[in-house]
């Protein structure tokens, strides 16, 4: 049962973010908070900014002003050590990224052993066990070449999971899939969710955001329309907006 922390501080707090790419400015004040524990869902349009947004919590892209804290770490620092905080925050994308000569336990362990320079047996032991929960138990020595999007997705998320962060960042992680392999990956990430991990979710999977999500975040040009638990933003949105956007894909 999840139980998201109230009355502490946000494990995630986002204060009035920009973001300008050349003329287009993708984040006009985004503000938003996070309690640990809890999995939040960011909904519209492409282009309204929802990936810039979580590259920015894992500094991938730099804000242009305002400021983002995660386990009380500042990403905006410019003395930010990224390794620090990547092993607080893991990602996964729509491309898997997988290295193709590397066998899915390799993929899985390779960060931990070479970047944070953990004990190999440690990792491939936790590695191991992280496969399995994604059940892909059987499929260790297998290439990414040999596996269906699905489980490349899903050695994407143990990956991840084998820095044992705080955070989890999904940016529609199932966009890229057949829909046959969809429901495989929503339910590993359902299952992370459930067990209590901080998740942030970026998706066009409504009925998805609907069951997991504590809360719901509806953004559009560059801004946070509205927000409200997924009962009430879905069944009951108050802007206009949103009940164009919603309407148009449910």
């Amino acid at each position: 049962m999840r139980d998201p922390a109230r009355g502490e501080a946000p494990l995630v707090s986002i204060r009035d973010a920009h973001k300008r790419f050349g003329d287009v400015e993708v984040l006009k004040g985004v503000s938003l908070e996070v309690a640990k524990g809890e999995a939040i869902c960011i909904i519209g349009p492409s282009g309204s900014g929802k990936s810039t947004l979580l590259r920015c919590i894992n500094a991938l892209v730099p804000l242009d002003a305002g400021t983002i804290t995660v386990s009380g770490i500042e990403v905006t620092d410019p003395k930010l050590d990224k390794i620090v905080l990547r092993r607080r925050v893991g990602m996964v994308f729509q491309q898997y990224n997988l290295f193709p000569h590397r066998t899915a336990l390799q993929n899985v362990m390779m960060a931990p052993v070479h970047v944070l320079r953990q004990d190999r047996r440690e990792v491939e032991q936790r590695a191991r066990e992280l496969l399995r929960k994604v059940r892909l138990e059987g499929k260790e020595g297998a290439y990414p070449g040999e596996l269906s999007g699905g489980q490349q997705q899903r050695v994407a998320i143990a990956r991840s999971l084998c820095m044992q962060p705080e955070v989890m960042l999904f940016d529609e992680v199932t966009a890229a899939l057949d829909p046959e392999t969809v429901k495989e990956v929503l339910v590993t990430i359902r299952e992370l969710a459930e067990e209590g991990m901080t998740c942030l979710l970026v998706t066009h999977e409504m009925g998805f955001a609907r069951e997991v999500a504590d809360h719901v975040y509806f953004t559009d040009r560059g801004v946070i329309v509205e927000h409200a638990p997924p009962a009430e933003l879905f069944s009951a949105p108050r802007d206009p907006r949103t009940r164009e956007f919603l309407g148009r894909i449910l």
